[in-house]
Parts: structure tokens; C-alpha cells; sequence
């Protein structure tokens, strides 16, 4: 038995809470996790998990061997890479999921550079705006607009995205173009709304001029959980948007966007990097957070007016 691949498993498979879950991500085989965790539990002397046919629950034992695991090995990455002899770059498999309009317009396009002074680090990239499990799916982090709702997580805040209210020239023929923000609560028009995270709530679209303050909602005859069909309704001329000035910038330029209320001013969403609190966070971790936050300077930059 390789002593440090059977405390990977066993760590795996608290996390994941199956022995199936855990090798999907470990890339191993159910018998072989099986095999290294009973192996384990042989050493030990301990009754480490409690196995049924639904489910897999961690014993009194296995939770305090489980906590002091953890640490022993995110202590032992820190060794292999703090040896005078030993490469100094970040490495590994990093595993975050980002929104796929952030991924598609900045992330990828960006990562050429990435990968040139980090060349030993490999993405594993999920580009969806869905709720993640990050310690069931093994993902190391995820990149999320608005406030983190799992309170249970660790988040970094890496920057905000200045929003903007748009609606495609055809919506507007149709519906008549806005004046006033309060319009769109009007029979007349409609916006189309986001889901985040999987529940049925939008962000707080909040709007402010001249001390005059709104809280948008509006009427809407669909709702969507991407962001990339959510711009896609908008082009579509579905209804009213709310974009960051990335995903809106080239087509406001086209003219396949019209902007509206350009003399309010819609609050920032704020942009966090959520990822496990027990998890060790890893130099590679620390560098993409910190290339994220630059990349949100550089490509969205929250602009006063």
C-alpha cells in the first residue's frame, strides 16, 4: 500500500461521500479506492468510515484522523516546493469554474499569457453559472457574481462589474424605449431575467440618481441561467438586460444594443472567488486569484460617473 495514495482516497471519499465520486475524480478505479481505504483502515487498526448501500458516512475516528490528514498533506506540498532544490513555480491540476461569458470573452483568451509564466499548472475548466459542490466535485475554486450564499465557504473578493442597462433596437420598436427606470414596471415592457445559482432569485438591480434610488424588478416572460443565453434573449429582443460593460461593449458599438438611463448609475455587482475553507490553499490557487483580480482591472473596470 502507497501510505499517501490511501489518505488521498480516504480524504476523497469524506469529501465526495461515495467511494464512486471520489474515484471519478481521482481517476481511479472504485475497486482500487476501496482497495486503498480498507488497506488504510487495516493499518490503523480503525474503523474509519461506516459503508451502506446509499451512502458513506465518516466514524468519530475517521473525522479526527480525516482533520489532522488534511493538514499533513497540504504541510507536505509546502515542503516539496519550499526544498532549496526543488522548483519553486506553482503546479498541478487547478479545477475552478468560472461564468461562461467570463470565460468565453476574458478568461481563455487570456490564459496564452497565463500559461507562459505559469507553464506547470493545467486547468481543468468548468464555464457554466450553475451551483457548484465544490467539495463533492473536487473543484478547487469558482469565480461568482453577487454575494457567496454558501456561507460555509471561503470567498476573496477580486473585483465588481459596472452594469449597464440594454435592449436590442427591434424590443424597442416594439415596446417603446424607457425614459424613466420605473417605466419597465409597466404593463409595456419586460426584461429578462437571470436565475443565479440555481434559485429562482436576481440580483438586486440597484439604480441611483441625483438621490433617487430604485430597486428594479419588472415583468418577464423567461428566465435564464447562463449568461450567454441571457445575452442571446437580449439580442433577440426579448427584453430589457443588465450587463457588465464586457459582455456589452461590442454590441453597443454594432448598434445591436442600445443603452438606456445612461445618466443613472446601477450599483456594482461584486465578483468573488469562493473555494473550501479546510482546503489548503496552494500557490497555484494564489496566483490564478491574483491574475483573476488583474484581469478584472483590466477588462471591467468599475468606472465613476
Amino acid at each position: 500500500m502507497d501510505r499517501f495514495d490511501a489518505m488521498k482516497a480516504f480524504v476523497r471519499v469524506v469529501e465526495a461521500g461515495s467511494f464512486t465520486k471520489a474515484a471519478l475524480t481521482l481517476h481511479m478505479s472504485r475497486t482500487t479506492v476501496t482497495q486503498l481505504v480498507q488497506q488504510l483502515e487495516a493499518r490503523l487498526r480503525l474503523k474509519l468510515l461506516n459503508r451502506t448501500t446509499r451512502k458513506v458516512n465518516v466514524t468519530e475516528d475517521g473525522a479526527v484522523y480525516y482533520e489532522r490528514i488534511v493538514r499533513l498533506l497540504a504541510e507536505l506540498e509546502d515542503v516539496e516546493t519550499s526544498l532549496p532544490g526543488a522548483s519553486a513555480a506553482p503546479h498541478g491540476v487547478l479545477r475552478v469554474d468560472v461564468p461562461s461569458p467570463f470565460a468565453t470573452m476574458i478568461l481563455v483568451p487570456a490564459l496564452p499569457l497565463f500559461h507562459a509564466k505559469y507553464p506547470d499548472i493545467q486547468f481543468d475548466l468548468g464555464a457554466s453559472d450553475r451551483k457548484v459542490d465544490l467539495i463533492g466535485e473536487n473543484v478547487d475554486c469558482v469565480l461568482r457574481g453577487g454575494a457567496i450564499a454558501d456561507l460555509s465557504l471561503a470567498a476573496r473578493h477580486v473585483g465588481d462589474l459596472q452594469l449597464g442597462v440594454y435592449a436590442a433596437p427591434a424590443y424597442l420598436a416594439r415596446a417603446g424605449t424607457p425614459r424613466h427606470p420605473a417605466e419597465l414596471q409597466d404593463d409595456g415592457h419586460r426584461i429578462v431575467k437571470y436565475r443565479w445559482s440555481g434559485s429562482g432569485d436576481g440580483f438586486p438591480y440597484t439604480m441611483r440618481k441625483d438621490g433617487e434610488r430604485l430597486k428594479m424588478q419588472g415583468r418577464h416572460i423567461l428566465t435564464i441561467d447562463d449568461g450567454n443565453a441571457y445575452l442571446a434573449a437580449g439580442l433577440a429582443g426579448l427584453g430589457v438586460l443588465w450587463l457588465p460593460a464586457y459582455m456589452a461593449q461590442a454590441h453597443a458599438t454594432s448598434g445591436a444594443l442600445v443603452p438606456l438611463f445612461e445618466d443613472w448609475r446601477t450599483e456594482p455587482m461584486p465578483m468573488h472567488i469562493a473555494y473550501p475553507p479546510n482546503r489548503h490553499v496552494s500557490k497555484k490557487l494564489r496566483v490564478f486569484m491574483d491574475w483573476v483580480a488583474e484581469l478584472m482591472a483590466q477588462h471591467a473596470p468599475v468606472t465613476s460617473r
